[in-house]
């Protein structure tokens, strides 16, 4: 239960932050940046969904999603959803960039040792008690 707290609490700290990088003229780094949360998301929530899932479980499927997504875009699909309801752009997006895969990588790799480490915490702390 404190692990699907915990990436529940974290997914929603994670939103805004992803929101407001999203809107920052930072270039590259604001859309590497975005990728990497978007992936870091992606993975919080199939945590809380499913928190006995072990993290690299997880990490496999969130990334399996976000490349999955990434390519989905080299069709017209994402921008012809995108232009029905514009709010699936930041759930789809519109534009293949080879640069999300890397910062999905990337983002999912962090996330999972975040995981690990807060497993490994609340496994010592149940052990001390």
């Amino acid at each position: 239960m404190k692990r699907r707290l915990t990436l529940g609490i974290t997914a929603l700290a994670v939103v805004p932050l992803g929101l407001f990088l999203r809107f920052l003229p930072l270039g590259l780094f604001a859309d590497v940046a975005g990728g990497a949360l978007y992936a870091v998301l992606i993975y919080l929530l199939l945590g809380v969904l499913a928190p006995a899932t072990s993290a690299w479980r997880l990490g496999t499927l969130a990334l399996a999603w976000c490349w999955a997504m990434e390519f989905l875009q080299l069709t017209m699909l994402p921008a012809m959803w995108a232009a029905q309801l514009p709010v699936l752009r930041l759930v789809f997006g519109t534009g293949f960039a080879s640069w999300d895969l890397l910062a999905y990588t990337f983002g999912i790799l962090l996330v999972i040792i975040f995981d690990q480490l807060l497993v490994r915490n609340y496994t010592r702390a149940k052990q001390l008690s």
